[in-house]
């Protein structure tokens, strides 16, 4: 029989924060089980956790991603509530973003730190940027208007997280599920939250630059296998009017000479003419692909409400 309520809480050497983070979610969610997922810690945090209250699992496969992957996988709760262990989310939210999921049927609820007190209490100016180009990136491509992207602290229906297919292995996770869920169709819900900034002595995991690259990485595969039309045209229209700017001097000296003297300028012009095509045809391709497996995932989500029921 599944909990109502499920906070997850992935972990590496929050050995400084964990027992405040599960005492405070135990007094806002008293009926929630608290499960930290701890991922090869060695700084005690397991143990501060389990003294804490809360149910300690391991996931030896490093990186957020393959916790929430294992987190997912293995928990089932009628409402699962996402929040890092480094106590930079307020607890005092904890409820307004549960009660969406079980009694509105949200699917996914984003604790939004940047319309609050985000840009003031974080001291990494590169990573307030970076939140900014990831917004503006997402928004842009996929036509949605979500404050924040990469926010850890979300709340999830039992539906999303059973078909949520998680590929990222680190901090790109939230960009994926993100973006999942705007493709996907489900609903979403954003509300407001108070971020603080890491206590003193508690210190970050991300990597300014290196965790950076891998989001922006992640964007551009993801626009690539979520809008590949729109993707393979852009590609394919650049390549284009490449090809344009190579023959028109060509055509305009034979229309004013009869001769063509670059036959070489002309030959790579036909042939990035091919390509430009060969891409638009693989966009159209690709984009029937897509649209049926978002049939399939259908499917899939009705045989889960199905399961849901029956569990209940």
């Amino acid at each position: 029989m599944k909990s109502k309520i499920a906070v997850l809480i992935p972990c590496y050497n929050e050995a400084k924060t964990i027992e405040k983070v599960v005492k405070d979610y135990k007094k806002a969610l008293p009926e929630a089980d608290i499960y930290v997922y701890d991922n090869n810690s060695t700084d005690g945090t397991d143990e501060i956790a389990r003294k804490a209250g809360a149910i300690v699992k391991y996931e030896r496969k490093q990186g957020k991603g393959n916790v929430i992957r294992t987190m997912f996988r293995e928990i089932e709760a009628n409402c699962y509530l996402m929040i890092d262990g480094d106590d930079t989310y307020p607890a005092e939210s904890a409820r307004e973003m549960c009660d969406y999921v079980l009694n509105e049927n949200v699917d996914m609820v984003i604790g939004d730190r940047l319309s609050s007190t985000y840009f003031t209490e974080n001291k990494r100016a590169f990573h307030n940027f970076g939140n900014r180009i990831v917004r503006w990136s997402i928004n842009t491509i996929f036509r949605s208007k979500i404050n924040d992207i990469m926010t850890g602290y979300r709340a999830f229906s039992y539906e999303f997280v059973k078909s949520y297919p998680v590929l990222s292995k680190g901090f790109e996770i939230e960009t994926e599920m993100t973006i999942h869920a705007i493709d996907k169709n489900f609903t979403l819900k954003e509300i407001p939250v108070q971020y603080r900034d890491r206590p003193e002595g508690s210190v970050s995991k991300l990597n300014t630059y290196k965790d950076g690259v891998k989001v922006i990485k992640t964007i551009a595969t993801l626009f690539k296998e979520y809008k590949p039309g729109l993707f393979f045209n852009i590609i394919s229209l650049l390549v284009f009017i490449i090809a344009a700017i190579l023959a028109v001097p060509v055509f305009i000296e034979y229309m004013n000479t009869g001769l063509v003297p670059r036959f070489p300028t002309l030959i790579v012009a036909g042939l990035l003419v091919v390509i430009s095509l060969l891409l638009t045809t693989t966009s159209i391709i690709l984009q029937v692909i897509v649209k049926k497996n978002k049939q399939i995932f259908e499917i899939l989500c009705n045989q889960i409400v199905i399961m849901k029921d029956k569990n209940d």
